[in-house]
């Protein structure tokens, strides 16, 4: 924790990381394998302090809102570390949004200087300009043979200002000495998973609040690889947690992470549970087929090392506990795990070395942790990756908390948990009809402890409120508690346990409440399966809406071309029935109710920017719209019972 730097706003962070960390690499650009182009944190300042003069001199006000329209690259880092330090806010997205959400987002935050990554980027805002009245320049990032008509590059922003710099101009230091804590730093408008995008105002303090409770320690010689869309909350603040600390952010994509994992060897990096899903499925792809030999050593090495660390859980109390522990059968079973310990120890470390050791380089080999967020873990892949020795903590938070409200530690490392609630925070579990709060209850024996309803947080890092939307913010924050809408419970373990969205709860025509998020993340393990969404509200029953994964079906010997070959076949039918049958049924712990009837191929997939979020949610009110005629015909079919 010494190591951080402690500032008051981020331009104070930005100055003080290029005066304590000076020609250290701050951030580094892929240009090929194994060749990256490193820039200090001198040169970062510098730039930045060099870009802000040449926005001031663009007429970009103190407290102006400042568009940033991109992803993940050090142009991007520049450009929020330039807005910042001219007293601006910025108000970022990614390269996917949509037009009708950049006329939205730019006219409602009242946007007169646009920073766009791309050239057809830029071309779309330039065809959206007649519905962008508040929107005068527009400054364009990447590099490019011809500047189009009426735009500004990045670099001749910067010059204007390294120009004026050189002859004494130090308006932007002036507008860093003005900047307060409480002053805007961004406004982060909601990917739109249940509606128009809701524009989330986080201040200085918000993200400064942050750099003091992540309770991982970094320092300058680690390594993080940034993946995750840097405009979204979640990667943004381990961006600015490593600024603080002085390690170096590598820039990579999809298309490079596997070769990036392995040459950078990152020691941190936030993550999704997509990414962690896909490498289960690879790693046990190549398992599946390899050598038979090879298949016997790798299910022996995964057994000894879950027994392992089966028992080191149990006797180091790391076990959920959702219900009060017997402290009886603990005693009894205490002994058992130490046995059972000290027998397999050996056989752990020879397959450990041996076995496990070559799985774990596929993540780099060196993590000393990655924090997944973003969305829910499934719990066999949380149990996977830390049982074979790549330790995935688990976080949670959202952008109205700057984000992070709980994280697992090495310490707390509970599987099925998002950990123990970070310092300087508030958690309350509230009855969602009653509004009585649950946890903490000191009339209730375990003061609330195990208790199901909404998760309320209060702390230094909620937002200050929705930009332009007064009541939907009392709404939201009352009495200084902000309604997450998340359904929780604290363990036994003193830990954070997710449960759902009360927002996405389905309720039958019976009045049976049901959580979809359980059963889809089941679904979607399935080899046969990319997507799943579960509908049903008021109806009798519950269904669902497939996505096969055409690669799964192949492997069956089907020969499709499409996802619509998919739905035509009676054998990818068949075949996927048998899986839900299989996964969502009363022996995996579903109830009755909780089981689907009916079910439906689409012909397309989800994608980012469209059904998707760029953290791979579901926008489920889209999803629900496009699919309205499928849905209502799928419910019409009277259905023989559970499939």
């Amino acid at each position: 924790m010494n190591n951080r730097i402690a500032a008051e706003n981020m331009a104070q962070l930005y100055k003080k990381a290029a005066e304590k960390y000076g020609e250290l690499p701050a951030f580094a650009t892929r240009k090929k394998e194994l060749e990256w182009e490193p820039v200090s944190f001198r040169e970062l300042y510098a730039q930045g302090l060099n870009l802000a003069t040449g926005l001031i001199e663009l007429g970009v006000q103190a407290k102006d809102h400042v568009g940033l329209f991109g992803d993940n690259r050090f142009e991007w880092i520049l450009s929020d570390c330039g807005i910042q330090l001219c007293g601006a806010a910025d108000v970022p997205r990614g390269r996917d949004i949509t037009d009708s959400e950049l006329v939205y987002i730019i006219n409602h935050a009242g946007i007169k200087v646009a920073i766009a990554e791309t050239e057809i980027l830029v071309k779309r805002i330039q065809d959206l300009q007649s519905e962008l009245p508040s929107l005068k320049e527009i400054i364009l990032l990447e590099p490019v043979k011809k500047l189009p008509e009426g735009v500004l590059h990045l670099s001749s922003v910067l010059n204007t200002g390294k120009n004026l710099r050189e002859i004494g101009d130090r308006r932007a230091e002036s507008r860093m000495d003005s900047i307060q804590s409480d002053d805007l730093f961004t406004l982060i408008y909601t990917s739109g998973t249940t509606g128009k995008p809701k524009g989330v105002m986080l201040s200085h303090a918000n993200i400064i609040s942050q750099m003091k409770v992540i309770p991982i320690e970094l320092s300058c010689t680690d390594r993080v690889l940034s993946i995750l869309p840097v405009w979204h909350i979640f990667e943004r603040v381990f961006e600015v947690y490593t600024i603080a600390c002085g390690v170096c952010t590598y820039y990579t994509s999809i298309r490079t992470l596997a070769d990036d994992l392995k040459n950078v060897e990152p020691t941190f990096m936030g993550s999704a549970p997509r990414l962690w899903e896909s490498l289960h499925q690879r790693i046990l792809k190549r398992v599946k087929e390899s050598h038979p030999m090879r298949q016997l050593l790798f299910h022996t090495a995964y057994f000894l090392s879950k027994m392992y660390k089966s028992s080191l859980y149990f006797m180091f109390d790391k076990k959920l506990k959702v219900e009060k522990a017997s402290l009886l059968k603990r005693m009894l079973l205490t002994p058992l795990h130490a046995v059972r310990w000290l027998i397999i120890t050996p056989l752990y470390g020879f397959f450990n070395v041996a076995v496990l050791e070559p799985v774990r380089m596929s993540a780099g080999g060196s993590l000393k942790a990655t924090v997944s967020g973003g969305g829910a873990l499934p719990v066999e892949i949380d149990r996977f990756f830390n049982f074979i020795g790549i330790p995935v903590l688990e976080g949670y938070g959202m952008t109205e908390t700057s984000p992070v409200i709980a994280v697992r530690t090495d310490e707390k490392l509970i599987i099925g948990t998002v950990g123990p609630v970070v310092s300087n925070t508030d958690v309350r579990i509230v009855d969602i009809e009653s509004g009585t709060v649950l946890f903490p209850d000191e009339n209730h024996p375990e003061n609330g402890r195990g208790l199901r309803g909404e998760i309320n947080v209060k702390g230094p890092q909620v937002m200050k409120g929705y930009y332009k939307e007064k009541e939907l913010t009392d709404n939201t924050i009352q009495d200084g508690w902000l309604r997450t809408g998340d359904l929780g419970m604290i363990t036994f373990n003193n830990c954070l346990k997710i449960l759902g969205r009360s927002k996405s709860t389905i309720v039958l025509l019976s009045g049976e409440n049901l959580e979809p998020e359980p059963i889809e993340m089941r679904l979607t393990q399935s080899p046969y399966i990319e997507h799943c969404m579960v509908v049903g509200q008021d109806k009798k029953h519950i269904g669902a809406l497939i996505v096969p994964d055409l690669d799964g079906l192949r492997s069956e010997g089907i020969e499709l071309s499409s996802l619509e070959d998919a739905m035509n076949s009676k054998k990818a039918e068949k075949i996927i029935r048998a899986e839900i049958k299989k996964i969502n049924s009363t022996g995996n712990g579903f109830k009755r109710h909780e089981l689907i009837q009916e079910f439906r191929l689409l012909p397309e997939n989800f994608r980012n920017g469209d059904e998707l979020t760029s953290l791979y949610k579901m926008k489920r009110h889209v999803i629900q719209d496009k699919y309205a005629e499928l849905i209502e015909a799928m419910f019409n079919h009277e259905p023989s019972g559970a499939i």
